[in-house]
């Protein structure tokens, strides 16, 4: 399968606003707080929100009602008021009473009858009385009879239904839907797998992703009747929904009238019922903030965040469906003195408004942050850099040459503090921070002076400098650097030697010194190139420079962070540091999402909202002509394989997903589509298919289906 090019400065903003949106990292000036301790934090009001969803869900989950009807009286009374859930939860609480088999609980249970659950059922909905006089049978029959009438009541799984259900309400309702990001990849972790089984082909990340997004979704949530007589929506966004979150047409109906017909509210909706292993999610993202250096690496280590490392598989409880979202998050402060924090992003906002604190050098970035792929990296590259014999002092001068440049960079790193508004990470954490400090008082008695670049931490810190460098432009620097490092480097690398080359006669052109702009040429660009044809194109636009004295050569052509992105992968690899998962899913995913709308000759009508355009929004510019012939495709390492680019995948101009392209030509009038399509129930390609058969003609295929 191949993958797309990915915008990795645009994937940092949306990684930061999850980490600030579900406070999973802070600055790492701040004082090392203890997990338990009580210092007041600013929390952003859908984070509260979000925390007093997942209370209310723990304790129904738990069998707690009463706890979970006081939460609800406090933040969401509203809810209360619609007498469907209200006597869903009385019924749950009538049962809950009776499992304690006691003789006080029966007659509390026999009062609840009488007080609540009867009173109730007269207004709930026109089922709902013979529904509790159903339910009375469980005075008589026992729990753990399977064969009595009544058995799916006693069933625990009720709770989890119930659960998700009112999860799926206070989300709509307190507009507490998770950060972009994570619904992002929920939508093209989706629209991959949902590919992958059409074109009948196996996924080269499938050990990513099933982990990751699971099967079950919470129940979803109903409108009340009173929205039973909304105006017909039209059928376009109908389909649109139905299709993007694999609904039926009625679902996606049922979806609009929640949302009072608010397309993208209801897709949002529909996108938050999907369920995410919270976990293996956070880790994915810690590990990405660590390579990229917008996390510390000394500060965010598995042990210390109380995360597992993702070589463990992560199992899930499947008697348990709420095992991924129901953790204890306790909830403290005032709901109603809460503020937005700056982190904190809405998708209904047009652009993303940048903050202050995203100085993890993100907004002060120019040019776009992609990366650059390379055929001539050898496997050798995987092998780690030899660290011992004459290469030991070379490395130590390298580690503190860098972590000179690195200095102001450093400060800024965030740390990664994990959920430590979940009890059962506090637990976690409790248990770690104490062995962690015993391990670091005998580390400190066998500590020696010199620096150990064998150590991981170091390797990062020589990576992110190198990276550092390059995004500077000083690329005599890197050159110099990484030549001390490993004097082969370039040998199996010789087309980031000829990007950094590039860069220092662009330098030398802007600031006016042609001779020693000439002189790179003549010693360093004309040779490689010479020994690569495929380099002589760009050499020769390069050259084109030295015409162009009044330009901004430097700043106009190249996107150096393209290329610093490219050399942290490579030198990555070669110190044994493999990039992180993260992505390799965002260039798997992001090709499919290409693919699949390929297939349905349409434009995602959602890819903005979940800024899925930021994310292809790959320009070509100067230095990556050379990365971008079909000689230089580079495999990507467990799953993601060789990037193509032909005639037939192409990505519009403004990044986003392709428009109508077919290998047949075929045109078809769009109301034949969705007429197609909703009286068959196909999906928009196999609806293509069809009348692309029957010459456009959508009432011949619909008598030829029925015929």
């Amino acid at each position: 399968m191949d993958s797309t090019p990915v915008n990795w400065e645009a994937l940092d903003r949306l990684i930061l606003d999850f980490a600030k949106s579900e406070n999973l990292m802070e600055d790492s000036s701040s004082t090392i707080s203890s997990p338990s301790s009580s210092s007041p934090r600013s929390f952003s009001s859908s984070y509260q929100s979000r925390l007093i969803i997942r209370q209310i869900r723990r304790f129904l989950e738990s069998g707690d009602i009463d706890s979970s009807l006081q939460l609800l009286r406090s933040h969401a009374p509203f809810v209360l008021d619609d007498h469907r859930l209200l006597f869903r939860l009385q019924k749950q609480k009538f049962i809950e009473l009776l499992r304690r088999a006691t003789d006080e609980a029966r007659n509390s249970a026999i009062e609840c009858t009488r007080t609540a659950l009867a009173p109730c059922a007269l207004d709930a909905y026109p089922e709902a009385y013979e529904e509790f006089k159903h339910i009375l049978l469980a005075f008589i029959y026992d729990k753990d009879d399977q064969n009595s009438p009544v058995a799916n009541e006693w069933s625990e799984k009720r709770r989890f239904e119930i659960a998700g259900l009112l999860s799926s309400v206070l989300r709509a309702h307190l507009q507490a839907h998770d950060p972009v990001f994570s619904m992002t990849l929920r939508y093209l972790i989706s629209i991959h797998k949902g590919f992958c089984i059409r074109q009948g082909i196996s996924s080269p990340i499938s050990d990513l992703t099933e982990r990751l997004l699971l099967e079950e979704r919470d129940p979803p949530a109903v409108p009340q009747e009173s929205f039973y007589e909304a105006p017909p929506f039209d059928e376009v966004d109908i389909q649109a929904l139905a299709h993007a979150v694999e609904l039926t047409r009625q679902g996606a109906i049922d979806s609009l009238r929640f949302a009072k017909g608010d397309l993208f509210q209801a897709f949002q909706n529909e996108l938050c019922r999907m369920k995410v292993d919270v976990s293996m999610l956070d880790e994915l993202v810690r590990e990405y903030c660590v390579y990229r250096g917008i996390v510390d690496s000394g500060l965010a280590s598995p042990s210390v965040s109380g995360l597992r490392t993702l070589s463990e598989p992560l199992k899930v409880s499947q008697s348990e469906p709420g095992y991924c979202s129901s953790r204890n998050y306790s909830f403290e402060g005032d709901h109603t003195n809460t503020k937005h924090s700056d982190g904190e992003a809405s998708v209904s906002n047009a652009h993303m408004n940048d903050s202050p604190e995203d100085s993890v050098d993100v907004n002060s970035r120019q040019g776009t942050d992609v990366e650059l792929r390379y055929a001539s990296e050898s496997t050798s590259n995987y092998e780690d850099c030899s660290t011992s014999g004459s290469h030991q002092a070379g490395n130590l001068k390298v580690l503190q040459r860098t972590r000179n440049y690195t200095t102001g960079e450093r400060s800024k790193r965030k740390r990664w503090r994990g959920r430590q508004d979940d009890e059962d990470y506090k637990q976690d954490l409790n248990a770690t921070a104490t062995s962690t400090d015993l391990s670091r008082e005998q580390q400190g008695l066998e500590k020696h002076c010199s620096v150990d670049t064998n150590s991981r931490d170091d390797k990062y810190e020589i990576v992110l400098g190198m990276k550092e460098l390059a995004s500077r432009g000083m690329a005599a620097e890197v050159v110099e650097e990484v030549n001390a490092l490993d004097p082969n480097f370039f040998v199996q690398n010789h087309i980031l030697l000829f990007q950094l080359k590039q860069v220092e006669f662009l330098n030398f052109v802007s600031s006016g010194d042609h001779s020693s702009a000439l002189r790179v040429a003549c010693s360093h660009l004309g040779p490689i190139a010479a020994s690569d044809p495929s380099l002589l194109k760009p050499l020769k636009e390069t050259l084109l420079a030295l015409l162009r004295p009044n330009e901004d050569a430097l700043g106009k052509g190249l996107p150096l962070h393209a290329l610093s992105t490219s050399l942290q992968v490579a030198i990555g690899r070669k110190l044994g540091i493999e990039e992180p998962q993260l992505m390799k899913l965002m260039r798997a995913t992001l090709h499919t999402h290409n693919e699949w709308f390929k297939l349905q000759m349409c434009k995602d009508r959602f890819e903005s909202l979940l800024r899925i355009d930021s994310l292809k929004d790959v320009n070509t510019p100067l230095i990556s002509v050379c990365s971008m012939s079909k000689s230089n495709a580079d495999s990507c390492t467990n799953g993601s394989s060789l990037i193509t680019i032909s005639s037939s995948a192409k990505v519009s101009e403004d990044g986003s997903s392709p428009t109508q392209v077919s290998s047949r030509d075929v045109v078809c009038d769009e109301n034949a589509i969705l007429k197609v399509m909703e009286f068959l129930a196909l999906p928009r390609a196999d609806a293509i298919h069809l009348l692309a058969q029957y010459n456009g003609n959508a009432e011949t295929v619909i008598q030829q289906i029925f015929a």
